[in-house]
C-alpha cells in the first residue's frame, strides 16, 4: 500500500464529506476510494471514519490522524514546490568542454550576452582538442565535431560547417580564375591534424569532378586561429571551416577564392549525458548556443540550409 497516497485519499474524503465526491474529485472509482480507506484503517488497526448512507464522522483516532496527515501532506507539497522552483531557476556552475578554435571563435563572443541573461550562473570552460569523457570528468556539456557514438550520451546537432578556401584579397584575386588543378600548392598554408605531421589535404568538388590539393606552403599550424591570422597577413591561402572566418569575410579582411567549389565540411554537436530531466542551466546554455550559432548564414552571403535540430 502506498501510505502517502492513502493519506491523501483519506484527507480528501474528510474534506469532501463523502466517498463519492472524493472519488469524483480524484477521478477515481468509488470502490477504489472506499478500498483505499479501508486498507489504511486495516494497516493502522483503528477505525478512522464512522459512516452510514448519509453521513461521515471522524473518530477520535481519525481526528488525530487527520491532523497529522494534513501537516505531513502540506510539507510534501511544499517540498515539491521548492523542487519545481529550483528546477526552473538557471543558477549554479556549468562545466563545458569545447575545441580550442570553437572556444575562441564562438564561445567567447557569445558568453557576455549569456552571462548577462543569467546572473546566477557561472560557466567553467575547458578548451582542448583532445576530448575527455564527460561523465568521468564531471562535464555538463561538450561541443564535439562529427559523429558521437556513445550510448550514454545525447548529441544535439548544432551547426553544419563547410570548409572554405580564402585569403587576403590580393592573394585570393591572383587565383580566382584558375582551376583547382592549376593551384600552386606552395600558396596553401596547411592545417595539421592532431598527432599527424602532414597537413590535411584540400578537396575541390563540383559536378562530379574532384581535385585534391596537398598544401606545401612554408607555414602549417595545428590551429585554425593561427591559419586565419596568417591569411589576414597575406601569407597565403587557407582552407578552414566557414564558422571560423565569419567576421573576416564579412569585413573584407579575407575573400573566398574558390566559392563555386565544394570543399567538404564538419558537423558540430552539443553533447551531454543521458538524463531523465534536463537541468535548467544545461537547457539554457544549449538553447542559447543553438540560437546564436545555428540560424546564421554563411559569411560569404551564399544561402545555406542550417542543420535540423532535435529537441
Amino acid at each position: 500500500m502506498d501510505r502517502l497516497w492513502a493519506m491523501e485519499v483519506f484527507v480528501r474524503v474528510t474534506e469532501c464529506g463523502s466517498f463519492s465526491r472524493a472519488a469524483e474529485s480524484l477521478n477515481l472509482a468509488n470502490a477504489t476510494v472506499t478500498s483505499c480507506v479501508r486498507n489504511l484503517e486495516k494497516h493502522l488497526g483503528v477505525t478512522l471514519l464512522q459512516r452510514n448512507t448519509r453521513h461521515l464522522r471522524l473518530t477520535d483516532a481519525g481526528e488525530r490522524f487527520h491532523s497529522r496527515c494534513r501537516v505531513l501532506l502540506e510539507g510534501v507539497h511544499a517540498a515539491e514546490q521548492e523542487a519545481a522552483q529550483a528546477q526552473a531557476e538557471v543558477r549554479g556552475t556549468l562545466n563545458v568542454e569545447a575545441p580550442i578554435a570553437i572556444g575562441h571563435a564562438l564561445l567567447l563572443p557569445a558568453l557576455p550576452s549569456f552571462l548577462a541573461q543569467y546572473p546566477g550562473l557561472s560557466v567553467n570552460i575547458n578548451l582542448t582538442n583532445q576530448p575527455h569523457a564527460l561523465i568521468e570528468r564531471g562535464l555538463d556539456l561538450a561541443i564535439r565535431m562529427d559523429a558521437v557514438e556513445d550510448s550514454e550520451l545525447v548529441a544535439r546537432p548544432l551547426y553544419s560547417a563547410s570548409y572554405i578556401v580564402c585569403g587576403r584579397a590580393d592573394v585570393a584575386d591572383a587565383v580566382r580564375e584558375r582551376s583547382p588543378a592549376d593551384l600552386d600548392p606552395s600558396l596553401c598554408l596547411g592545417l595539421l591534424p592532431e598527432g599527424r605531421p602532414e597537413p590535411q589535404p584540400w578537396l575541390f568538388a563540383r559536378d562530379g569532378e574532384e581535385t585534391v590539393v596537398s598544401p606545401e606552403g612554408r607555414l602549417s599550424f595545428n590551429s585554425s586561429d593561427a591559419l586565419v591570422s596568417a591569411a589576414c597577413r597575406g601569407l597565403g591561402l587557407v582552407c578552414v571551416l566557414d564558422i571560423f572566418v565569419r567576421q573576416e569575410l564579412a569585413d573584407g579582411r579575407l575573400v573566398a577564392a574558390f566559392d563555386a567549389w565544394d570543399h567538404g565540411g564538419r558537423a558540430f554537436h552539443l553533447v551531454s549525458a543521458k538524463a531523465s530531466f534536463v537541468s535548467p542551466k544545461l537547457k539554457a546554455f544549449s538553447d542559447f548556443m543553438l540560437e546564436v550559432i545555428g540560424p546564421q548564414s554563411r559569411p560569404d552571403h551564399r544561402e545555406r540550409i542550417p542543420v535540423q535540430r532535435g529537441r
